[in-house]
């Protein structure tokens, strides 16, 4: 099997824009073996620096995943009240307009390769419920509004980030999962759109939120029963305080194992915990499956990069048997 990769987590650009050592690392991922093609991060343009850059370096074989956090949280940093779930109607209605640059951004990727190449877009219900009020009944007067546009073959999905939890620092504080469950369902039951509104757990920000490694299968199964699971993001998470911080939202790689040489040893995203997740969904066809590691040190050379991505990508091919 060939998955979704978040190469731009892993990118050596992450702190800046140097379209050359870019344009190296897209020939090296063009290499890789199991790679579908890209979680590709939207900020309200196609590309975040180049979008001709981009169009002229992405490989034209490959699929993508819109996801829409980078740009939610630079709106949020912005203002406060932006989100699809917000209360204050000036915040969704900035957060509508940032979605259909997303879909002018899908309908000029598919122009480009001559095919319909996004399989999905990820939504997020912001805003963080810890700094602005939003609502299961907001979302969902969104996500009709979303479903009444011509999305150019891409899926919607619901992405779920880390809840609200009282006591507990959040890292995005959207709505819970029960929340977005329940809005998808009315969604899909009211509008009936050919096709249906599903949900990707990311395993990071599930355990991120639970605090227990458990709690992403707790929350794929949870999907499941309510039949709107459509995909998962394996991303690790840790209560250490290693490179990646401790309970950071920084896409931790695979913890190292005997089978596992390149990996981080305070991940909590065991080779075991996968294994859990995909044979939960033993049988379906979800429409989003794949990784998202950042690496560090920032610094790792371009070598060190693609043998962290190839390492880790073959474990999950291998997992999923």
């Amino acid at each position: 099997m060939t998955y979704f990769l978040g190469a731009y987590a892993a990118s050596p650009n992450v702190t800046g824009w140097d379209p050359v050592l870019e344009t190296a690392y897209y020939q090296q991922l063009k290499q890789l073996p199991h790679l579908k093609g890209l979680e590709h991060p939207f900020v309200g343009r196609l590309h975040p620096h180049d979008d001709q850059w981009f169009l002229t370096n992405i490989d034209p074989a490959w699929d993508y995943v819109f996801t829409t956090i980078p740009g939610v949280m630079n709106a949020l940093s912005q203002n406060p009240s932006f989100g699809l779930a917000s209360l204050d109607e000036a915040g969704r209605q900035a957060a509508l307009d940032f979605m259909w640059q997303a879909n002018q951004a899908v309908a000029t990727l598919n122009q480009h390769v001559g095919r319909a190449a996004v399989t999905a877009i990820m939504l997020h219900s912001a805003p963080a419920r810890h700094k602005a009020d939003g609502s299961a009944a907001a979302l969902e007067k969104s996500l009709a509004v979303l479903l009444s546009w011509d999305w150019h073959g891409a899926q919607l999905l619901l992405e779920h980030c880390d809840a609200l939890v009282p006591g507990q620092k959040p890292s995005k504080g959207f709505l819970s999962l029960q929340d977005e469950l329940q809005v998808l369902a009315a969604v899909n039951s009211q509008v009936r759109p050919l096709k249906p509104l599903g949900i990707v757990i990311n395993w990071g920000r599930s355990v991120l939120e639970t605090r227990d490694p458990s709690g992403a299968l707790q929350h794929i199964e949870a999907a499941k029963a309510h039949g709107v699971l459509q995909g998962i993001m394996f991303s690790g998470i840790s209560d250490q305080a290693t490179a990646y911080g401790a309970w950071q939202d920084s896409h931790q790689p695979i913890k190292n194992s005997e089978t596992l040489l390149v990996g981080e040893p305070g991940s909590w995203l065991t080779e075991q915990a996968i294994q859990q997740c995909l044979q939960t969904c033993n049988g379906m066809a979800l429409t989003v499956l794949g990784l998202k590691i950042g690496i560090r040190p920032l610094s790792a050379t371009l070598t060190e990069r693609m043998q962290y991505l190839q390492a880790q990508l073959a474990l999950l091919a291998s997992s999923n048997t």
